[in-house]
């Protein structure tokens, strides 16, 4: 039979769509030709593939040989598309049987040797593959990453003939049934090493706690990096769920899914000089940004104000919905980007001396000038603002007391998130608005101090309900099961940015 057909899978966003290989052998002069709207790595592999197939002792056929790529309207992109293409043409001039290829989705890169090479996005055609009902062959160095979904037999493989073998019945290549386990991150860092600094480290606490977002704002050298640093040593492990979501999106990315980090919850911390395509994404083929990168994990974004204005308000609909939309003329593809903003700013431009007191030799119209770098819609959708004030030098020395370590704070910080979930099934922070007004209730006298402080500070619809977010993940801290007038207060307190803009605007 001079056809055949062989199963695959595309990349598109997060999505695998499925590719069926058509190949045709026909009489006339030799010639090897692929339609399917190939991309240049695509029509390349015309080359790769004979090299493979004759350093692997198979005859290529000298006919004219047609190679569709269905469906013709989805672009195809890289090498995952040697293998099946290989297989194809062996099996349309009967080198290979076709029982088999229909039960089956191949993925790989060849080399010229017949070698296989792993290519990105294994795990969401590992996960599309199952919902299809067939195994799914992958290059040996895949294996891991595609093994962590269930219900899908795997079979790795080294070389173009192992598969040849396999398909022939001659020596079938074993289903991988080890699966990564989430592995416990060993954090190098702990929280009891940043001195001083109380009301920051409680910040960090309850942005823990309720999955909030944090600015800190002071002068340099005050332990604001140290601080963002550290949050990843008090956040509770992933769930499988969460971990799978966040190794779809490594896997399609450039870097590719590091399965010694599988379950680890990840910390992106882009240089000021980002682009906005860096950040959310982007590209002819959308490719995920860094905070799509960071989902379920932490984006840290230090030196805020040296950011392009422009750049960091894209963030601002991926902060409300945890997702992020990259439209292009041809194609578009959806990201989740559910993470937590952990950002770092300077009171004013001056320098070192700022103290936000005496020494700051910066004009009002100067900070204000410095501070209006960010906007008001997205200071609105960051939930704790707080003042990282310069330490006295007493709390730098060795026999200076040390605060609470890593460990016994996440402690507090996984009995307050198994709370939350047990009443509401989520974070506090994702609470929508009609499960504040379920959960986050105040009596009349926290409602007066709210709407007085509204009034006093010129605060948003949204900034109300960001602080009663706040002052519920409070209250879990404490295992309280109604939100009190401390709670509030302390909820009010991570509000600096607003204080100092409704102190000027009054």
């Amino acid at each position: 039979m001079s056809l055949a057909r062989v199963y695959t899978r595309a990349q598109l966003g997060i999505d695998a769509p499925e590719v069926c290989v058509e190949v045709h052998l026909a009489n006339g002069l030799p010639s090897l030709s692929i339609v399917g709207l190939p991309e240049a790595a695509v029509r390349e592999s015309k080359d790769r593939v004979r090299a493979a197939l004759l350093n692997s002792h198979f005859e290529f056929p000298a006919r004219r040989i047609t190679v569709n790529l269905a469906p013709a309207d989805l672009p195809k992109e890289g090498g995952r598309y040697d293998l099946p293409i290989a297989l194809g043409i062996l099996a349309a001039s009967g080198q290979l049987p076709l029982d088999g290829l229909d039960g089956a989705e191949f993925l790989g890169e060849l080399a010229l040797g017949g070698e296989l090479r792993p290519v990105r996005g294994a795990l969401p055609a590992a996960i599309a593959a199952r919902d299809a009902g067939r195994e799914l062959v992958v290059p040996e160095r895949n294996a891991d990453e595609a093994t962590l979904i269930d219900g899908v037999g795997i079979r790795p493989a080294e070389h173009l003939l192992g598969v040849c073998r396999h398909l022939a019945g001659q020596d079938a290549l074993p289903i991988r049934v080890e699966k990564p386990s989430c592995r416990e991150t060993v954090h190098t860092l702990d929280l009891s090493d940043v001195r001083g600094q109380h009301q920051a480290r409680r910040a960090l606490e309850v942005a823990a706690a309720g999955m909030h977002n944090m600015l800190m704002v002071g002068p340099p050298g005050t332990g604001k990096t140290m601080l963002a640093n550290r949050l990843a040593t008090i956040l509770p492990p992933m769930l499988e769920d969460e971990a799978l979501e966040t190794a779809v999106i490594a896997s399609i990315s450039e870097q590719g899914l590091r399965i010694e980090e599988w379950g680890q919850r990840p910390f992106r911390a882009p240089h000021h000089t980002a682009s906005g395509v860096a950040l959310v994404g982007g590209g002819s083929q959308p490719k995920p940004g860094e905070i799509s990168l960071a989902h379920n994990g932490v984006l840290f974004l230090d030196e805020l104000t040296e950011f392009d204005r422009h750049v960091l308000e894209v963030l601002r609909e991926p902060l409300e919905t945890g997702r992020i939309t990259i439209s292009r003329a041809a194609r578009q593809a959806d990201f989740p980007a559910r993470f937590q903003l952990v950002a770092a700013m300077n009171p004013c431009p001056q320098g070192y001396a700022c103290d936000l007191g005496a020494n700051c030799r910066c004009t009002p119209e100067q900070q204000r000038r410095h501070r209006s770098r960010i906007s008001a819609p997205l200071l609105d959708r960051i939930d704790l603002q707080i003042e990282v004030p310069q330490l006295p030098r007493e709390a730098l020395r060795a026999d200076a007391p040390r605060g609470e370590t890593s460990a016994e704070v996440r402690a507090r910080v996984l009995a307050a998130r198994e709370r939350q979930f047990a009443r509401q099934g989520r974070t506090n922070a994702q609470l929508g608005a009609r499960e504040v007004e379920r959960h986050c209730a105040l009596a009349d006298a926290e409602r007066t101090l709210l709407e007085q402080a509204m009034v006093r500070f010129r605060l948003s619809a949204r900034a109300y309900h960001r602080i009663l977010k706040v002052a519920r993940s409070i209250a879990d801290l404490q295992d309280s099961p109604n939100i009190e007038g401390p709670h509030l207060a302390e909820a009010l307190g991570y509000r600096a940015m607003d204080r100092w803009n409704g102190a000027q605007q009054g």
